[in-house]
């Protein structure tokens, strides 16, 4: 399988880990000798049930032998998507009340920037320094790190940049601002949350100027943080709330919500003004309300903040600064890059799947599903010690 994967598949970096997946089931993935590995990592904080979640199962299954795809997005009333926008109306703040179906959280960014455009009638994006938002073209263009997009210019125009919690920066955001884009916890950037009511003074500064405020929730959202989103961490709400990853308990999916009055914006001058053809599909949807109503029906998100003490208690050691995040959306911090890396690869020959984040190479991603138990978190802590450990010792010796 590695020969065909690496020949027939087209690769994102020079060397991906490579892992033979045989099957996965719960906190584990198994590979095809037999081996199991912790997964701290969720899929990218996309399994927020781990793995074969038997209530997401079910629900696909059930769905499967009801109907799959039928018509493009928006002509048919179908039971899995209508149930699912309207569960999450019902859990998120007014206004927030209608919910767009796609297919990604980076076609649910695109979707978010084109309502912003719509609803103003004016053309200025404005994001921060390392953010991410996705790598389609659009969600590129609201990208702040330069190295990563500057071989694809031109990008759309009339986007500029701010700093994740400078408030003198808020000034940028005028009468010419459509929208402005930010994510609740700043992912590629470190786990960075926002500080000093910041969102709180976003969200002020966007009402005086008559700009859209859109908070990127695809991984903070659904329960990693303690809440349903992390936005409601912060005391705010914002115009446009974007979600994806988690979502799906697995499978793949974006949305994004705003009240009533802005998204039916999105059906006339023009009509079709943002259109899919397999957003809201029956399956997926099918997963996503069975993962919605889990995570809100279950202890889970409360009990998120509790493993989270759990994981600070237990990740204690001379070579990390710090621990990054809240809940189950936590980065260690290292020294430098370097042990970054080692502690990644060596974890992962031990059987524990950490992973890096995109910007901040110092940091270890640690975005376990929710359902972890106490149990597993102290075994993999443990293994992250004893990596630590042999590092720190290879250091004394100048070995590394």
């Amino acid at each position: 399988m590695i020969k065909d994967f690496f020949k027939y598949q087209a690769q994102t970096s020079p060397y991906p880990l490579a892992l033979e997946v045989a099957h996965a089931k719960g906190s584990y993935i198994f590979d095809t000798d037999g081996n199991a590995y912790l997964d701290f990592v969720a899929g990218v904080s996309a399994c927020t049930l781990g793995h074969q979640p038997k209530r997401v199962n079910d629900a696909i299954k059930k769905q499967l032998d009801t109907y799959s795809h039928v018509m493009v997005y928006g002509e048919y009333a179908q039971h899995p998507a209508t149930e699912l926008c309207k569960l999450l109306a019902e859990n998120l703040p007014y206004p927030l009340t209608k919910t767009y179906l796609v297919n990604s959280g980076t076609e649910a960014i695109e979707g978010a920037l084109k309502l912003a455009r719509r609803v103003t009638g004016r053309s200025q994006l404005i994001s921060c320094h390392n953010a991410y938002h996705g790598n389609t073209m659009g969600s590129m263009s609201v990208m702040g790190f330069e190295e990563r997009k500057q071989i694809f210019r031109p990008l759309i125009p009339d986007v500029d940049f701010i700093t994740f919690n400078n408030e003198a920066d808020l000034e940028k955001i005028t009468t010419k601002t459509a929208g402005i884009l930010l994510e609740t916890i700043q992912g590629g950037a470190g786990f960075i949350e926002p500080q000093n009511d910041f969102l709180k003074k976003v969200r002020q500064r966007c009402d005086e100027v008559g700009a859209i405020m859109i908070l990127d929730e695809i991984q903070p959202g659904f329960g990693r943080t303690g809440k349903l989103f992390g936005f409601q961490n912060y005391d705010v709400i914002p115009d446009v709330v974007v979600m994806g990853k988690g979502m799906g308990g697995g499978m793949p999916v974006g949305a994004f919500t705003a009240s009533e009055k802005m998204m039916d914006l999105l059906s006339h001058d023009p009509k079709l003004g943002h259109i899919t053809t397999f957003g809201g599909h029956p399956v997926i949807a099918a997963a996503c309300l069975a993962t919605l109503q889990e995570v809100t029906e279950t202890n889970l998100m409360q009990e998120t903040l509790e493993k989270e003490k759990i994981f600070r208690s237990l990740l204690v050691h001379p070579l990390i600064k710090e621990i990054r995040g809240r809940g189950l959306m936590l980065a260690a911090m290292t020294e430098t890059p370097e042990i970054t890396n080692e502690v990644v690869l060596r974890c992962h020959k031990r059987g524990l799947i950490l992973f890096w984040l995109l910007f901040e190479g110092c940091a270890v991603r640690i975005t376990p599903p929710l359902t972890l138990t106490n149990e597993e978190i102290r075994k993999g802590c443990g293994i992250i010690i004893e990596v630590l450990n042999e590092i720190e010792s290879e250091m004394k010796l100048g070995n590394l």
